[in-house]
């Protein structure tokens, strides 16, 4: 009998069009049969047939509608309106997890017991964070309506119970080990320690301090532009192949473009280390820009040598938020500094006023008390 695209003639006369339906605990295909009088009946039926599993249209394409298939298809749909660094981690965490664990399954063999499962197991056995296994069921989610759509049908999706996140005590420097830290910042400052002086006086970010240009610096409006970042990120080479590199981009969000005001001291600062030169870094004062990782290993020498632990360069940023709330600074105006899009962001997270400012609010009580 003849053999044309999956489409067989039978001896009864009758034509046969197999499609994959389904797999089985290996991995391997389980098939369904359509037949028909003619050739081109046959193909129509399996090609509903497929359509209505969600699986591509042509039975040679080598992909089936499995949930691996749909991860690649949300990669390629969103690709354009992902920054790298985000395309790059959705990958990742597709890659490493996500399709591991249901890659092999169709979207209907994808049970409530399998999600659960797939949450103990990040949780207790890869010992991910709270924060990192919700991010990971979100990515599954969004996968999952992504098929709703793409298949057009209406798929009983599993439940998502998210872990609970436990509230983190955010580590902030205290006035003694900041003190310190600037004293050693102070000692010989090269342009390493100025990285992390900036940082620490304008909370800026780690990405952000490394992509500073010169021409990021106004003297004439005494203003530091924030528009770029940079971060080392997983990205395809031509041969197909993953390599790490630095990639310079733009900030975090929308709200991330901002405007700070220049310091005295940074001003100083800045005249004392300009090279003249607009297009360099500052931190290198050439065209190629500071890896983070260099500059965070400097800060830790720095830390050590002070002899301050369990901090790292996000501890700036928060120990920055927390010294402009004791001077009186408004939200709004410490949320757009810090790049935030609303001042919740900046109150739940940045803001975390020592015992010393809780006792001196405290204090105006005095005024009311009738003793």
């Amino acid at each position: 009998m003849a053999k044309r695209e999956n489409v067989h003639l039978r001896k009864d006369g009758r034509y046969e069009a197999r499609y994959i339906k389904g797999r089985d605990k290996e991995g391997r295909a389980v098939y369904g049969f359509c037949y028909a009088k003619t050739y081109e009946e046959a193909r129509e039926k399996a090609k509903a047939a497929r359509r209505k599993l969600g699986e591509p249209a042509d039975p040679h394409s080598g992909k089936v509608g499995t949930f691996s298939y749909y991860c690649d298809c949300w990669l390629a749909t969103n690709r354009t309106c992902l920054k790298i660094s985000s395309y790059a981690k959705y990958r990742s965490d597709m890659y490493n997890h996500l399709k591991p664990y249901f890659g092999a399954k169709l979207p209907w063999e994808i049970t409530q017991e399998m999600v659960d499962e797939f949450t103990s197991t990040l949780l207790y056995d890869k010992l991910l964070s709270p924060k990192t296994v919700r991010d990971l069921l979100a990515l599954f989610r969004s996968v999952f309506s992504f098929i709703e759509r793409r298949t057009g049908q209406k798929l009983k999706a599993p439940e998502i119970i998210y872990p609970k996140e436990p509230r983190k005590t955010v580590r902030v420097l205290d006035e003694g080990e900041e003190s310190a830290l600037l004293d050693c910042l102070a000692e010989e400052m090269d342009l390493c320690k100025f990285g992390v002086y900036i940082a620490l006086r304008t909370g800026m970010r780690l990405g952000e301090v490394c992509a500073l240009k010169w021409c990021d610096i106004d003297f004439q409006s005494s203003i530091i532009s924030v528009c770029h970042t940079v971060q080392r990120i997983k990205c395809q080479d031509s041969d197909g192949s993953f390599s790490s590199r630095l990639v310079i981009g733009t900030p975090k969000s929308d709200s991330s473009y901002r405007t700070i005001p220049l310091m005295p001291d940074i001003e100083a600062l800045c005249s004392r280390f300009s090279p003249g030169l607009p297009d360099t870094f500052i931190l290198t004062g050439t065209e190629k820009c500071m890896d983070p990782r260099k500059l965070q290993r400097r800060l830790q020498g720095y830390l050590k040598k002070c002899g301050i632990g369990e901090a790292h360069f996000h501890t700036l940023r928060h120990t920055f938020a927390t010294r402009c709330v004791e001077v009186g600074f408004d939200i709004k105006t410490l949320s757009e500094l810090l790049g935030h899009s609303n001042t919740s962001i900046t109150l739940n997270k940045y803001v975390h006023p020592n015992l010393n400012l809780k006792r001196e609010n405290m204090s105006r009580l005095k005024s009311v008390i009738c003793i």
